[in-house]
């Protein structure tokens, strides 16, 4: 198996050449970029397993790039690597499509910690332990390329949404904890908390739900977490 590859975007050189050295040391193939507008154009033209990004840069802001990839329909692994870390950067790097954010100054081995789990996500992600597009009642969901089709006609899912989807669909009938679903979907050490996790939910049942205020599909297990039900069956009193 070949090493995973990851793609390096630092403006600041000895912090760069710092971070390439210690991926390297890990077994983790790193190219280094120091401006924005590069960037874009290589995430689009190669393929990587991760792309760790600042925020403030020459060329092209982090946020910025995010956008575009996602626009363009690229799902790697982001994540954010700033002296942007306040709650409302943070909220604003998930909102664009980061898989996760790191605040500086940091720790080498924290941000090894958060790329191995970044790769474990990734990997846990594109496992087959359901079909890549699965069927349920009159809806499909496409996980490989974050998509859907119901009665309402073709959606578009994030990559956390289709994550946290993609979990309650591998145990159907089952609870699954807020708790799990971080560790699973964002990993124990990242930011968002469980009230995240609900924004996430009423998402996905804004684009899978006939009436997204009483859900057949992912139901909510009041102070526990949610359950997606393969029968589409109506709770009494759910909202």
């Amino acid at each position: 198996m070949s090493e995973p590859k990851i793609l390096l975007v630092e403006d600041e050189l000895s912090l760069a050449e710092g971070i390439k050295l210690n991926l390297e040391l890990e077994g983790l193939a790193c190219t280094w970029i120091p401006r924005g507008d590069q960037a874009l154009k290589q995430i689009l033209a190669e393929t990587y397993d991760l792309v760790i990004l600042d925020v403030m840069l020459p060329g092209m802001d982090g946020f910025t790039i995010c956008e575009k990839v996602r626009e363009a329909k690229n799902f790697t692994p982001i994540l954010f690597l700033t002296a942007k870390n306040t709650d409302d950067d943070r909220v604003h790097g998930f909102e664009t499509g980061a898989d996760d954010y790191l605040g500086k100054p940091f720790q080498v081995r924290e941000l090894l910690l958060r790329v191995r789990a970044i790769l474990r996500r990734e990997s846990w992600y594109k496992s087959r332990e359901i079909s890549s597009r699965q069927p349920f009642g009159p809806y499909w969901v496409d996980f490989d390329n974050f998509c859907g089709e119901g009665p309402g006609g073709a959606f578009q899912l994030g990559v956390k949404e289709s994550m946290i989807l993609k979990l309650l669909m591998e145990r159907p009938g089952q609870v699954v904890s807020r708790t799990d679903i971080l560790d699973k979907v964002w990993g124990e050490d990242a930011y968002p908390t469980s009230r995240t996790v609900d924004n996430f939910i009423v998402r996905i049942r804004r684009v899978m739900e006939d009436d997204p205020h009483h859900p057949k599909w992912v139901h909510t297990i009041r102070s526990v977490g949610y359950q997606f039900d393969p029968e589409g069956k109506q709770r009494k009193g759910e909202e």
